[in-house]
């Protein structure tokens, strides 16, 4: 019997800095509805991801899954990199 397998929080996001060593901080958006007024806000917030190659720049568009602590601060990690430009 095939034990399933366990599902992963990815997020999609857009990389911000790569100044630090093997790590990215990746900025992902999301919409959230107004409990009272029902409008769409936009949130943003700010991932650090650890990234072991370094094929990922400022503005890419990545997918980053949660993982173990590395660091006080890193707790996910760079699956996927499209080299996309940065929308606004």
């Amino acid at each position: 019997m095939d034990t399933p397998k366990k599902l992963v929080q990815q997020l999609k996001g857009t990389v911000v800095s790569t100044k630090m060593m093997r790590t990215v901080v990746v900025e992902v958006t999301r919409l959230k509805k107004h409990p009272r007024y029902h409008k769409y806000i936009r949130e943003t917030k700010r991932y650090k991801a650890h990234n072991d190659d370094a094929s990922v720049s400022e503005g890419d568009s990545v997918t980053i899954e949660l993982t173990r602590p590395m660091s006080r601060d890193k707790r996910w990690r760079v699956l996927d990199v499209s080299k996309e430009e940065k929308t606004i």
